[in-house]
């Protein structure tokens, strides 16, 4: 076994993973409201959509949907249940069952809009209840009945289970007896790996091979389809944009509007994700530490160099010898690095990181932990989702295999020159290296020839999914049009840029499509 491997970044696609997680726990939940003095419409359901369904799905896809009141916050929504084929390949050899939540336009809707919002593994049942407004904005909540789903091995829907709460906590946030980057260190992490992996292969009753995109990309159909749309209206962020135009690809008579917000390249290998990503939380992390020392209350100072120094060197320090935690856990460096990465998500959030740094400079680790938490969804001992174990599942299966120690060697030196800071905290071995099921998934470019123009929306120092795969997207697709945001943070649309905003709200409103590529300070 090469346990070098993951220096194709045993981060590389856990970090795509935050937008719904920690932008909505660190923020605050926004719930969704019915507008002012308008009541909800009924429910009601759709004739499903059948044209050219072939005999075998037909039973899937002719099904009638029994929706129930799930009110959250004030807001009246609709549930149900999905069926859908465990194998779209073998469509009689077992289901599944996905998870959605809808709500009513007030008036006569355009259609449905499903979303997604990242990961992979993020709830887009639970974005949908406890953040529409953030999810989509007024303006569509007003004409669109919207969707959330849980995909495939997410959440309420036929789920990836792995460990117990104590066995999580020990895979997330125990550490190493061993050295960093000793033998014995990448042993006890594959050990610890494997073991994961093991229970997920135990408890997950059989799901592990299905967990793909593609197969994800099918479900959404089927979504589509039993909602009654003849066409799909999508808004994707992060890894849905993946999602997203792996659908356009799939079923381009079908696709509609569909807006693909911080794009992932489907073309990069999931070691050039890991090195661009490691490079865009540097970037990041320069301009939050800039914005720190502006601000006259930074724990640092001198020049963003000198303070971009005194962070490694604080890194290193807990590297050494762990903070403890009120609760009884251990602060160390992976820890320190999970939280200082769930922040960079938003500029919203850097006064958090600073509480945070300031915190553990003085020996309190408990602020971190408290954004470590957040990213992993974990709140009093309790983990609120599964988006760990699905996020694993899904890029398990996604990424092909890499072996090719010359590229390896040349990303990690890379990492090293662009990524200091960073650098020493990203690579470790592969969980993906002993999944008990080999990757289907295949990377390449998209073109999705046929669906018509697709909006990429793209931040221009967005750390997660950076500014330049959303142009490279952009630039694959037939019809792409891309939509940039000049700025800090995750994702572009519905962040306070009115002319991003305006520009995708036209687009599902109107259909409105820019002459040219659109730049917004």
């Amino acid at each position: 076994m090469n346990t070098r491997q993951t220096s194709r970044l045993r981060r590389i696609t856990t970090i795509a993973a935050g937008l719904a997680a920690a932008a909505m726990m660190l923020s605050g939940c926004l719930y969704a409201v019915i507008p002012e003095g308008q009541e909800p419409r009924p429910s009601s359901t759709n004739a499903p959509d059948t044209d050219g369904v072939s005999a075998d799905l037909l039973p899937f896809y002719d099904q009638t949907l029994e929706w129930t009141s799930c009110e959250r916050g004030g807001a009246s929504f609709d549930c149900t249940y999905v069926t859908a084929p465990l194998d779209w390949e073998n469509p009689a050899d077992g289901e599944i069952e996905l998870s959605v939540v809808r709500h009513q336009a007030p008036g006569a809707p355009m259609g449905s809009l499903l979303t997604n919002p990242g990961g992979p593994g993020g709830s887009g049942r639970d974005f949908i209840l406890d953040s529409m407004t953030y999810a989509v904005g007024d303006d569509l909540i007003q004409n669109y009945d919207v969707i959330g789903f849980d995909p495939r091995g997410v959440g309420d829907s036929t789920a990836v289970r792995c460990f117990d709460a104590a066995g999580m906590d020990a895979y997330l946030y125990d550490i190493p007896a061993a050295p960093r980057g000793t033998t014995e260190w990448e042993d006890e992490l594959t050990q610890r790996n494997q073991e994961f992996a093991d229970a997920c292969e135990a408890n997950s009753d059989g799901i592990l091979p299905f967990i793909t995109t593609v197969n994800s990309a099918r479900d959404m159909d089927l979504i589509r389809a039993v909602l009654g749309d003849s066409q799909l209206n999508y808004l994707g962020y992060s890894y849905g944009t993946f999602l997203g135009a792996t659908y356009a690809e799939l079923y381009p008579e079908k696709a509609g509007r569909l807006v693909l917000d911080g794009a992932i390249d489907p073309a990069v290998s999931g070691l050039e994700v890991g090195t661009t990503q490691a490079l865009g939380f540097e970037s990041a992390l320069r301009a939050y530490m800039q914005n720190c020392l502006d601000s006259g209350s930074c724990p640092f100072n001198g020049t963003v160099d000198e303070a971009m120094a005194d962070l490694g060197a604080l890194l290193a320090a807990v590297d050494r010898t762990p903070l403890e935690n009120g609760d009884g856990r251990m602060l160390g460096a992976d820890s320190l690095m999970t939280a200082i990465i769930v922040t960079l998500y938003s500029q919203d959030t850097w006064s958090v990181l600073t509480q945070g740094l300031d915190a553990a400079l003085q020996g309190d680790p408990s602020v971190a932990f408290y954004l470590a938490d957040a990213y992993n969804a974990r709140e009093d001992g309790v983990y609120l989702d599964n988006s760990s174990e699905a996020f694993r599942a899904y890029n398990c299966m996604d990424y092909p295999v890499e072996d090719d120690e010359a590229a390896e060697d040349a990303a990690e030196a890379k990492i090293a020159d662009g990524a200091p800071t960073v650098a020493p905290y990203w690579s470790g071995p592969d969980s993906c290296e002993v999944w008990p099921y080999p990757p289907t998934g295949a990377r390449g470019e998209i073109h999705a020839e046929g669906a018509g123009p697709i909006l990429v929306v793209g931040t221009t120092n967005d750390p997660a999914t950076p500014y330049e795969w959303s142009v490279s997207l952009a630039e694959q697709l037939d019809e792409g049009v891309l939509i940039t945001r000049v700025g800090e943070g995750h994702t572009g649309y519905n962040k306070g840029n009115i002319c991003v905003d305006d520009a995708v709200v036209a687009f599902f409103l109107d259909g409105a499509v820019p002459e040219a590529d659109v730049t917004c300070e």
